[in-house]
């Protein structure tokens, strides 16, 4: 892993970030050091606090695993099944019968944690590709995309 760039951001760049959160925007807490890594062959990763919370994907900030376990966000989400686990672990988009629960409010396009079904823990994020009552209803398709998981290059990632 090649850190090409590392630098601090200013607070007007830290309070954008915090409006395209939204939900999320309790990720970065008042006065908080936030730092960008531009990472080889990986998304920019925001450090806060030198921790790895968020990260950049195709100009989209969504948070990282870590950040969603440590801060136990619990909007915003997808239910997956024991038979699902194994594939979205391994980077898999989620499909439609997979799912067994999910937020309603969801809408196309939102950032999403998927979790899993018998200890309620969070294992992937993800880009929603239909409603949240589309994922529950549907028995066949494509749900979520998968952007993030456990175990994956950002999972690992030390700093």
């Amino acid at each position: 892993m090649k850190i090409k760039k590392r630098n601090f951001l200013k607070n007007k760049k830290i309070k954008e970030i915090k409006e395209e959160l939204g939900n999320y925007s309790i990720i970065i807490p008042k006065k908080a050091k936030v730092e960008l890594l531009k990472i080889e062959d990986l998304p920019n990763i925001l450090l806060i606090n030198g921790e790895p919370l968020l990260m950049q994907t195709e100009n989209k900030i969504i948070p990282t695993l870590k950040a969603v376990l440590s801060l136990e966000i619990t909007e915003k989400y997808a239910t997956v099944d024991m038979g699902a686990i194994n594939f979205v672990i391994k980077g898999a988009d989620i499909m439609s019968p997979g799912i067994v629960d999910a937020d309603k409010t969801i809408v196309a396009g939102e950032t999403i944690v998927i979790i899993e079904e018998t200890h309620k823990k969070p294992i992937a994020i993800g880009t929603s590709l239909i409603s949240g009552e589309e994922m529950i209803e549907n028995s066949k398709g494509k749900a979520i995309e998968n952007l993030h998981y456990v175990g994956d290059t950002i999972w690992d990632l030390k700093i």
